[in-house]
């Protein structure tokens, strides 16, 4: 048995694989579709209705949707935002981030300061 990822986290393995950036990426792509599509299930707005907001097409709005598609550019994300009545936040954070065991976030300089492991902040939190 290979002991050499023994005790350590998945995000270092990804990380040594050159895998890390990639897989956050799709990560956080699945986290904007899930959002998204929960909004207008919230808001009772179809995909077509969505694609009129939008002024777009159907299957746009589909490939937005689609959690596997990774084509989706700043520009549909705006403006799906706004869409739904929402603002487009993007924010740079530092490689130093990781997740430990209860899915909390925390710097490893030893910064106890956690944050949800979701990406969105609400203005109070800024």
């Amino acid at each position: 048995m290979n002991k050499k990822y023994l005790g350590s986290n998945f995000d270092d393995f990804l990380k040594e694989e050159g895998l890390l950036v990639e897989a956050e990426a799709v990560a956080l792509k699945r986290v904007i579709a899930f959002q998204i599509a929960q909004l207008m299930e919230s808001s009772s707005i179809s995909k077509t209705a969505m694609a009129k907001r939008m002024q777009t097409s159907r299957s746009a709005i589909e490939r937005l949707l689609d959690p596997s598609n990774e084509s989706v550019t700043l520009q549909t994300l705006e403006r799906a935002a706004m869409a739904l009545g929402k603002r487009l936040q993007i924010e740079l954070v530092d490689f130093t981030l990781t997740f430990n065991r209860n899915d909390k976030r925390e710097k490893k300089s030893g910064d106890k300061q956690k944050r949800s492991p979701n990406r969105t902040r609400s203005k109070a939190q800024w």
